[in-house]
């Protein structure tokens, strides 16, 4: 089971509706630790973290690189009505990968927002940890793609999602 925030709107490390944190709190580097942010990509992190529907989704990373992101997200918590992991919440994920590796792509000087997705889904699961793995198809100076495998814990793909962003300069 994963422990989940229980109103992370009102925790540091996310902001207010519409506001934009200054300074990377402690509660804020320490919960990026937590979830597999490396040291080095804190600051690029700081105004929003990883946002507030990632952790609510329990998604925790283990590699963070603009080519190859890889993160694990609950089945437990994520499903639809028949006990099923939701199709959405692969979408979440695949989302958050490749838009996470479009960002790292553009950092310092742009960032990334999300243009295309689509996915498939090939199989469901009800229990254990659902692995999405993003690898950059596109790197490009205006436009990034990934394809996002997801799949359970026995490595069978559950469902693939691709993720086109456009590159936006920074002022």
């Amino acid at each position: 089971m994963t422990t989940r925030p229980s109103s992370p709107s009102h925790s540091s490390y996310f902001p207010e509706e519409g506001a934009y944190a200054d300074e990377l709190t402690a509660e804020r580097r320490a919960h990026l630790t937590e979830i597999g942010v490396p040291d080095e990509l804190h600051e690029m992190l700081k105004h929003w973290g990883v946002g507030p529907l990632a952790v609510k989704m329990g998604i925790r990373f283990t590699e963070f690189a603009p080519e190859r992101l890889v993160a694990t997200m609950p089945v437990e918590g994520n499903q639809q009505v028949t006990g099923l992991i939701h199709g959405g919440a692969h979408v979440v994920l695949a989302e958050t990968l490749g838009s996470f590796g479009a960002a790292l792509h553009a950092w310092p000087t742009g960032t990334a927002v999300g243009v295309d997705i689509n996915a498939t889904h090939h199989r469901g699961a009800r229990e254990g940890l659902v692995t999405g793995t993003a690898t950059a198809i596109h790197l490009g100076r205006r436009m990034v793609t990934h394809e996002i495998v997801m799949t359970d814990e026995q490595g069978r793909r559950l469902s693939t999602a691709r993720i086109t962003n456009a590159i936006i300069p920074l002022p």
